[in-house]
């Protein structure tokens, strides 16, 4: 009976501990914005880009409409944001975050810089998906 109620226990302790180890995407997402956050507050293009697919069918809608490609995208960022006083500091706000299913995610949020040259603002919203184990932006739409 003690060996009955050993094995009862010890399974349920792995249960619970599979359980608190399960993925939770929507907090997955929600650190992948923060390191983002803070890459850019560093002036780091490359590092702030870790968070996206880094596959020519990544899409970014802006207000020159769509782009497609990774290094597109980071050319485009380089491009807009040469300095870290044109960068100045982000402050994303997470405004609904949802799964879509179980391997794609949806964020809503506003993005704001404030900076020397003025600030600005706008919302965003993106597509997460979990690709080879990694959750990534496929798609990032911001105004």
């Amino acid at each position: 009976m003690k060996l009955l109620t050993l094995f009862a226990a010890l399974l349920l302790m792995n249960t619970a501990t599979a359980h608190k180890n399960a993925e939770n995407p929507g907090e997955i997402i929600r650190q992948i914005l923060e390191k983002q956050t803070a890459a850019w507050n560093r002036g780091d293009l490359e590092a702030f880009m870790q968070g996206y697919w880094k596959n020519d069918s990544l899409l970014f809608v802006g207000k020159n409409g769509p782009t497609y490609g990774y290094n597109t995208t980071l050319q485009n960022y380089r491009k807009s944001y040469p300095d870290n006083a044109t960068m100045g500091q982000l402050k994303f706000t997470l405004l609904q975050i949802r799964p879509l299913s179980s391997d794609t995610w949806f964020v809503l949020g506003k993005w704001a810089l404030t900076r020397t040259a003025g600030d600005v603002s706008g919302h965003y919203t993106l597509l997460f998906k979990k690709i080879n184990g990694q959750w990534v932006i496929i798609a990032d739409h911001s105004s």
